[in-house]
């Protein structure tokens, strides 16, 4: 199941050490609609071994701060705190996956 991360509930993920796959988008972004699908079928095939989700740059000034997106769709993949790789703007479902399972 694909997480809504926010300002309010990011510190319960990163707190339980999985890999994290966050995609910091906005409704109003063409290239973010695009990659929705690809973030929604990931966070299916890898839900109780990862946590894969979205952060709505308009409502999570924090996150958006605290990470620097300048550009979206900006993904994040991390374990824990740490960040361990990005992708900004939309980029193949092959990509990401990859990304995401280097973190295993």
């Amino acid at each position: 199941m694909e997480i809504q991360f926010t300002d309010q509930n990011f510190a319960e993920y990163t707190a339980q050490g999985k890999p994290i796959l966050i995609d910091f988008y906005a409704e109003w972004c063409g290239p973010c609609r695009h990659m929705a699908p690809t973030v929604e079928a990931l966070a299916k095939k890898y839900e109780g071994q990862a946590f894969v989700g979205k952060c709505d740059v308009d409502a999570n000034e924090e996150l958006v701060s605290r990470f620097g997106i300048r550009n979206i769709p900006a993904i994040f993949f991390l374990v824990g705190d740490e960040v361990k790789d990005k992708s900004i703007g939309a980029v193949a479902a092959n990509v990401l996956e990859d990304k995401l399972t280097a973190l295993f």
